[in-house]
């Protein structure tokens, strides 16, 4: 059983519950010429999300499929290298769409678009995506058929205003090296001479790199 902390509006009020959530996973047989970032698979007595994947080519030697992985419940980030067409056991996910509302804590708060419920959703099942959620923003909500909350997916590109940048270096504008910046999130990124502190820009939540100047 794992616990889950849910918001509900009633009649106007805000009141929170526990939920125990029940996990039961439904799963199929795959292999790792299937294995894409995003995926989620059942290893080692655990659910892992891929994160990063490599099919390697040794000079001796079969080919391998080496990843990084993130545990959906703990946040810790893994290695590992399996066999060409070695089975695995992938998780069937669903998705919703929900809206992120705000950080409380070591939770972040989402909410439901049509039946305006709210979940808490423990810092370390965001990861590293933390850095890109701006209050308001919607994104998929991954989940097993029981609920057990996976992730979340972001779209493609979000606006953030940058709040610290170096000096730009007179003579260099058009350069493509660029300069450090941060934006309000804390996200640190290379940006173009031209940024300053208070533009908008986009960035690309696949990579966390600059797109553009909004």
């Amino acid at each position: 059983m794992s616990d889950q902390t849910v918001i509900f509006f009633l009649s106007g009020i805000l009141t929170t519950k526990k939920v125990l959530v029940k996990i039961k996973k439904v799963m199929f047989m795959a292999n790792t010429s299937d294995i894409r970032n995003g995926m989620i698979i059942e290893y080692k007595d655990g659910i892992w999300e891929v994160i990063e994947f490599l099919h390697v080519k040794p000079g001796k030697g079969n080919t391998f499929v080496r990843t990084k992985m993130r545990n959906v419940k703990t946040g810790q980030i893994q290695e590992n290298n399996f066999r060409i067409s070695e089975k695995i056991t992938e998780v069937r996910v669903e998705k919703s769409k929900k809206q992120y509302l705000y950080r409380d804590g070591d939770f972040f708060v989402f909410m439901d678009n049509e039946s305006f419920e709210q979940i808490n959703i423990p810092s370390h099942v965001i990861g590293d995506l933390d850095k890109m959620l701006i209050d308001n923003t919607d994104v998929v909500m991954k989940m097993t058929s029981d609920g057990e909350i996976l992730g979340i997916e972001l779209p493609t590109s979000i606006e953030m205003g940058i709040v610290e940048s170096d000096p730009s270096i007179k003579g260099n504008t058009a350069s493509s090296s660029g300069k450090n910046a941060v934006t309000e999130t804390g996200l640190k990124i290379t940006v173009p001479f031209f940024i300053e502190v208070g533009d908008k820009v986009k960035i690309d939540t696949r990579n966390g790199s600059y797109l553009e100047r909004v």
